[in-house]
């Protein structure tokens, strides 16, 4: 349901996201990873963080379920090859230091999300980190054709408990976007945990 959304409307979806100032967050993520990491930008949309981790001197992997935001990233990232998978499809032959999940997996149903995050934190090697934001809250909603599956601290614990991701920290931010600041969403760096799994 959300990927028909984001094909029909992925030109939209791009000039709303693509400028969006994601510095802070940046700063709280890129400082944790080793020189030129690998990064898994998982659900990468247009493409924008994959670039930003790109020309800060990371290797980065990106992925999406939108074959038409597929596209638009493939043309961002230029050499970068972007594979279109679902989070359950996606895998990598060598596991990565890091996957970033910005505003993605909340597209997952509550339901599948305990599986999902079994499945990626696979793709991760041992100490590796896991960012993911979600609108804060502890439901599920539905808004123009796209489903949003909203945690809270609480229910993050519990959606992860059965992977071998710990959660590291959490904080709550505002919407980035202009006029959205009123927005909350849910930020968390969670990390495998070595010896589980």
């Amino acid at each position: 349901m959300s990927i028909d959304y984001y094909n029909k409307n992925a030109a939209e979806f791009h000039a709303d996201t693509a400028c969006v100032d994601m510095a802070a967050l940046y700063e709280e993520f890129l400082p944790r990873l080793s020189v030129g990491a690998h990064i898994i930008d998982a659900g990468c949309g247009s493409g924008r963080d994959a670039l930003a981790f790109l020309q800060a001197g990371f290797r980065v992997t990106a992925f999406d379920a939108s074959p038409s935001l597929v596209a638009i990233a493939q043309e961002r990232l230029g050499t970068e090859k972007v594979k279109l998978a679902t989070f359950n499809e996606f895998s990598v032959s060598e596991p990565a230091d890091a996957i970033w999940a910005c505003a993605s997996l909340l597209h997952v149903p509550l339901l599948e999300l305990k599986h999902t995050f079994v499945h990626l934190s696979e793709q991760l090697k041992n100490r590796g980190l896991f960012y993911c934001s979600f609108k804060y809250g502890d439901n599920e909603t539905e808004r123009n054709g796209r489903r949003f599956t909203n945690l809270n601290e609480a229910l993050l614990q519990q959606v992860i408990q059965q992977s071998d991701l710990a959660i590291q920290k959490t904080w709550i931010t505002g919407d980035a976007r202009p006029g959205r600041e009123d927005e909350k969403w849910l930020n968390a760096i969670l990390v495998k945990a070595h010896g589980k799994g």
